[in-house]
């Protein structure tokens, strides 16, 4: 029930973001629009987010037969955790990432990156899949999901509302939206998303290492894996849309300077050391 209640909430909150951009610039034919295209974006972003998420990063399906000890690895973490195995796929990028995404527990995935699976030891990628399989237990992932997608939509059309504001498109008139006050809205969304997201994500951060920490009973493997990974992505890029950012492990984008003013995620640092509170606790 508390899963349902935040996915209706951050849904909510995004489509009135979008019929705000709406309306600010095409007044009640705008706001009218955005209130369309918000409704089919909310069916489709409970059905089809993963999808889209997936398809974006080219993600394909990882066989038993080509990752053995990965699959073993996230059938135990799934048990102890008491859910069924999800899928596993691989993103063939080097970055060493992860993510969880799915609408439930019976149709969840757990993507690797091609970049992890060849930097961590075993231990340290048990840890990861651990946090994973944390999100999917605590019923993370569809609102994680939706608020990529639905966040990556509004970046979308705050960008053409730039463009049309600045080139003297839209309308003045009564029945319209001002272009100055569109332009300000363009300008203003992509930072609302996110700050939506960032309330969503930080805290759900910690909660997936805790529940990784526990389901696999090993909280410094989790932190030594955070710390490799949190080096290699300053250096190795993640090719994507930032508006996913929520939805991995780490940030995929820590190495720009733009993406560090409004990080999803909580510092690394302050992780890890949560961790090692719980390896220290009987």
């Amino acid at each position: 029930m508390t899963s349902n209640i935040k996915t209706v909430l951050l849904l909510g909150l995004l489509t009135g973001l979008l019929m705000l951009i709406g309306g600010m610039f095409g007044g009640r034919a705008g706001l009218f629009i955005a209130f369309v295209v918000a409704i089919v974006m909310n069916i489709g972003s409970y059905w089809y987010s993963d999808k889209i998420v997936l398809s974006m990063y080219k993600a394909r399906d990882l066989s038993r037969g080509d990752a053995p000890a990965i699959h073993a690895m996230v059938e135990e973490l799934a048990a102890n955790a008491g859910i069924p195995k999800p899928r596993i796929v691989l993103v063939p990028q080097e970055q060493p990432n992860a993510f969880a995404t799915g609408r439930n527990p019976q149709h969840a995935v757990v993507a690797v990156t091609r970049g992890i699976v060849n930097m961590l030891n075993s231990d340290e990628l048990k840890g990861v899949l651990a946090h994973e399989i944390g999100h999917i237990a605590n019923r993370d992932i569809l609102v994680q999901t939706i608020a990529a997608v639905m966040g990556g939509a509004i970046v979308m059309l705050a960008n053409i509302l730039q463009f049309t504001a600045i080139f003297g498109m839209g309308s003045d008139d009564e029945d319209g939206g001002s272009p100055l006050a569109a332009l300000a809205m363009a300008l203003l969304a992509p930072i609302a998303a996110t700050l939506i997201q960032m309330a969503i994500s930080r805290s759900r951060e910690f909660l997936a290492d805790a529940t990784g920490a526990k389901i696999s009973g090993e909280p410094l493997s989790l932190a030594s894996a955070l710390a490799k990974m949190d080096t290699a992505s300053r250096h190795i890029p993640m090719k994507g849309s930032p508006a996913t950012e929520n939805m991995f492990i780490i940030s995929p984008f820590s190495g720009q300077r733009v993406a560090n003013l409004f990080s999803t995620h909580p510092p690394i640092p302050e992780r890890i050391q949560r961790l090692q509170r719980i390896a220290r606790r009987p």
